[in-house]
């Protein structure tokens, strides 16, 4: 853990006086000990890797859009396992336990790994909480709904639970619950019955005298 938070010690841009990407991992670490006490030592390694040196592969370096935003995401996960491995291949780890952690932090089994979901659990509460405002800033409340709302979808019950104890400003907490209760959807409008006024005969529905019904086939 402190190699990898001496890693990260370089990150220049800050947050609560500390240096992102360190303050980053510490929280994943903190968040995934708290949804589960007993994350085993991989877990504990891949989430405080998670963002291993991401200031050196900005998002800005790739093209903007949905499809940017999701290469730049594959390869920067690829880039944290590639920096880990060396890492711990240097301690000395057996490859079997260097390995998993690098499918730890790709999110390998997603849905179906309990320990890749407590990896996405804590990574999605780290963000809710060193850059929700940032991105409130920058996305507006609409648009930040949305991205907030495809957040959640990948969180167990429990880390949607542990999201609403994250200190938020009144706007961020106002985004938070509009992404996790959608509006309501709209009714379709309702077309009252045609009312015959009283003392007019409504027109005759049997078919003129020579005509029938078509057949049925």
């Amino acid at each position: 853990m402190a190699a990898i938070d001496a890693l990260n010690a370089d990150d220049p841009t800050l947050f609560a006086g500390e240096p992102l990407a360190q303050f980053q991992g510490k929280r994943a670490t903190a968040w995934a000990l708290g949804l589960s006490p007993d994350a085993s030592i991989p877990v504990q390694v891949a989430t405080r890797a998670h963002h291993l040196r991401r200031w050196e592969f900005p998002r800005a370096d790739f093209p903007a859009g949905r499809p940017g935003y999701l290469r730049w995401r594959r390869e920067a996960k690829k880039r944290h396992r590639s920096l880990v491995t060396d890492l711990l291949q240097a301690h000395q780890w057996n490859e079997a336990d260097t390995d998993r952690v690098g499918d730890l932090i790709e999110r390998k089994g997603l849905g179906s790994d309990p320990d890749t979901q407590l990896v996405e659990d804590a990574a999605c509460l780290v963000f809710l909480e060193t850059q929700f405002d940032e991105m409130l800033t920058r996305l507006g409340h609409d648009h930040l709904v949305s991205v907030v709302a495809k957040t959640l979808k990948k969180m167990s019950p429990e880390a949607i639970a542990a999201a609403g104890t994250i200190d938020l400003s009144s706007e961020a907490q106002m985004v938070l619950q509009d992404a996790v209760t959608p509006p309501a959807a709209t009714p379709p409008p309702i077309t009252p019955p045609a009312i015959t006024p009283p003392g007019i005969t409504p027109p005759a529905t049997t078919p003129p005298k020579g005509d029938h019904p078509p057949d049925r086939d």
